[in-house]
């Protein structure tokens, strides 16, 4: 409120001064008009009037000063106004007397007094002015026709030849219009004064809704983007801006293509979607600026005006990638659980009777005599038993995964420890290279049995997918995630035969092998151990040229705290 009033007293200023330049232009156009007149020697006053007439103009001249004075010592403006109206009007009266009274014609300057007073006072200020200029030229066409003063023009305007009732009909008809155009400017200025204020109101109105418009826009999560026709953005809300990486300022009028290269696709696609399911969202993927790879689901609506008419499109879109990764974990765990389900089971029926077969096929092994064809099916038989012990080993770490006694130890070790054993492993190859990059200490407190079996299976698949030989690189190195926490990473990159894009997505999920002896669940039980770990495991590959394989644990990894993980922003150490 305050500042309302503060704004309204200051272009109340503005227009007080703007009326004591304009009083001083007219006096100066006076001035040229009665020095022009003389020059070109014309009968216009006589000398003492003209005197006097230029008297007057300097008098104007020197109150519009004191008037600027007045306003910048922050002077009452209703005084001001007041002061030089009433000042205006002796002036005015002034002018009157020394150009010939009743004949006068400056007794027309009496209503711009009125109606400028009227702008500024409204109607009871123009009310008082009109009267003071009733009285003023009542008095002074009184004093002239009766001869108490006289005019200085006396000798070109002959008043005393007038007859009283001329003399009091141009009084009446003056005084008349005084009031007249008093009443008159009041009703235009007072509707005026109540069309403006509507006119505040109604912007006001619509001020807080265009507010709480850009506040609801704004707060939701949502991005929410407007072009026009020709596919040029008019606005950007901020969840916009967080999910592109883009700013307003930045995309503002360009075209909405170098934003979303998708967006006539978008169109198509949804277009061409049924009668029940146009206009539904749909799921793209999407490179934010600086950022890695997102799932956007988006939706476009025509954008219309008040007659219906399409005056563009609006485009509004949401990050989905975490709810997918959700998705996709919760269907993995989901499958896991049946899996589980079926482990507890099978194990319960099938450990008994392997153990049973396992004891005796040793037994036998030890007291029997075997030709050469026998022992290679006595061979055959314990490496179906181990294979079946090994399947039920990670059968029941899938159903039941380890929370054994976590000990400190160096993740090297393990490495080397599982590199010496692969080397009495059928798959390996001589022409298998291993290249470690294992320069510094790298412990970590975790269930070293759970450790090693990630290792054992990362590293057999590596060399299983290198029939004819190749090189691993083997790199363990902590990195860090901002100041305080710390993580291991350990790489695993080989140059076999690698994965194709539509089973990388697969193969973590239970008995998905592309292998021909593979039980599918080697890379299962890594991914089972690894997220208990509090860790996360990521693949990179391509087929023909190799996988790299890369595994982030937390230093601690008995604490499982996987949420630190998933935002993790990592950088080697040093």
């Amino acid at each position: 409120m305050k500042e309302r009033q503060l704004k309204s007293r200051e272009a109340t200023a503005r227009r007080l001064r703007w009326l004591i330049l304009s009083r001083l232009g007219v006096a100066i156009f006076l001035f040229c008009v009665s020095y022009i007149v003389k020059i070109w020697g014309l009968v216009f006053l006589t000398d003492r009037a003209l005197v006097q007439f230029n008297q007057g103009i300097l008098a104007v001249s020197i109150l519009s000063v004191f008037y600027l004075v007045l306003l910048h010592f922050n002077a009452s403006p209703r005084i001001n106004v007041y002061v030089q109206a009433l000042m205006d009007v002796l002036i005015v009266t002034w002018l009157v007397y020394i150009t010939g009274g009743v004949q006068s014609n400056y007794a027309v300057l009496y209503p711009l007094i009125i109606i400028y007073t009227v702008l500024f006072l409204e109607r009871n200020g123009g009310l008082i002015i009109a009267s003071a200029c009733a009285v003023s030229y009542g008095i002074l066409l009184n004093f002239i026709f009766h001869g108490i003063i006289t005019s200085p023009s006396e000798d070109i305007f002959i008043v005393s030849q007038m007859s009283a009732s001329y003399v009091f009909t141009r009084m009446f008809v003056h005084i008349a219009s005084f009031y007249t155009i008093a009443l008159l400017a009041s009703f235009v200025v007072a509707r005026e004064r109540e069309t403006r204020n509507l006119l505040l109101e109604r912007e006001t109105a619509f001020d807080q809704l265009d507010q709480l418009h850009r506040s609801i826009i704004e707060s939701v999560d949502v991005g929410i983007i407007t072009v026009n026709l020709l596919g040029r953005v008019k606005s950007f809300n901020r969840a916009a801006s967080a999910i592109t990486g883009f700013s307003f300022g930045h995309v503002e009028n360009r075209d909405i293509r170098k934003i979303f290269p998708q967006y006539n696709d978008i169109i198509k696609q949804i277009e061409k979607g049924t009668k029940d399911t146009k206009g539904s969202a749909i799921e793209i993927k999407y490179n934010a600026q600086g950022r890695d790879e997102r799932i956007l689901e988006c939706s476009i609506s025509p954008l219309v005006d008040s007659q219906g008419t399409k005056i563009g499109s609006i485009l509004i879109f949401q990050d989905v990638t975490i709810v997918k990764e959700m998705k996709e974990d919760y269907e993995r765990n989901r499958r896991l659980a049946v899996v589980g389900e079926m482990a507890a089971g099978l194990a319960h029926e099938m450990r008994t009777p392997l153990a049973s077969i396992s004891g005796s096929i040793q037994v036998l092994s030890k007291g029997l005599k075997l030709g050469s064809s026998d022992e290679r099916l006595m061979q055959i038989i314990l490496r179906g038993k181990d294979q079946l012990e090994n399947f039920m080993r990670d059968f029941l770490i899938l159903a039941r995964p380890s929370h054994g006694v976590s000990e400190t130890f160096d993740i090297r070790d393990i490495i080397r420890d599982v590199l010496d054993t692969l080397h009495y492993m059928p798959d390996w190859r001589e022409n298998i290279s291993v290249s470690p990059d294992m320069h510094r200490k790298t412990f970590i407190t975790a269930n070293k049995t759970e450790i090693r079996q990630v290792v054992w299976n990362l590293l057999l698949n590596s060399i299983q997918a290198m029939p004819s030989g190749g090189t691993i690189e083997i790199s363990a190195s902590k990195i860090k995630n901002g100041e305080r926490n710390e993580w291991v990473e350990l790489r695993i990159a080989d140059t076999g035969s690698g994965i194709t894009e539509e089973s990388i997505d697969k193969v973590f999920e239970p008995f998905f092998t592309t292998k021909e002896k593979g039980t599918g669940l080697g890379l299962t039980v890594v991914s089972r151990i690894i997220e208990g770990s509090g860790g996360k495991i990521t693949l990179e590959s391509k087929p023909g040229k190799g996988t790299i394989c890369t595994v982030i644990l937390p230093v601690n990894a008995s604490k499982r705290n996987i949420s630190q993980v998933s935002n993790t922003t990592t950088s080697r150490e040093v």
